[in-house]
């Protein structure tokens, strides 16, 4: 079980209060599929993705975004059990769609940027840490079917 201090607590609350979902989950989402290319095999689905420009217009990738990011105020909501919030997660991407478990961390690292993008100096370096454990945690809980 993960400790969360309570100034921990309160940066994550205080970053989630001020994102919009559909804005920084398509920003993400669509960073790790431009960055990372190979994660796009997960996605084919979706329609074009032949370029940063079609990826980042792509409607799909918008709504998905969002959808990642409803999943992720799951684990906001329940600090003190992410590893079973994301149980059903875990093994849908395990057992029904094989994502290769190392792209949960790349998502959390583009999701990292992107906040920072977003928030600025405001984004300071223990909002960051904050941030970086809750995510290394949801990244653990959502690997956690493939072992």
């Amino acid at each position: 079980m993960v400790h969360w201090t309570a100034a921990e607590r309160q940066a994550i609350a205080s970053v989630w209060e001020k994102i919009s979902l559909e804005s920084v989950g398509s920003q993400a989402l669509a960073r790790l599929l431009i960055v990372y290319p190979w994660t796009q095999r997960y996605f084919s689905s979706f329609g074009n993705l032949s370029s940063a420009a079609a990826i980042l217009g792509n409607p799909k990738v918008k709504h998905h975004g969002k959808t990642v990011l409803t999943a992720l105020g799951q684990a906001v909501k329940n600090m003190d059990n992410i590893k079973a919030t994301f149980s059903k997660l875990s093994e849908l991407h395990s057992e029904k769609l094989h994502v290769d478990p190392g792209n949960f961390r790349m998502l959390g690292e583009t999701l990292i940027i992107v906040l920072a993008a977003e928030l600025g100096a405001e984004f300071t370096p223990e909002l960051q840490a904050a941030w970086q454990k809750l995510l290394s945690v949801v990244s653990s809980a959502l690997s956690r079917q493939y072992y």
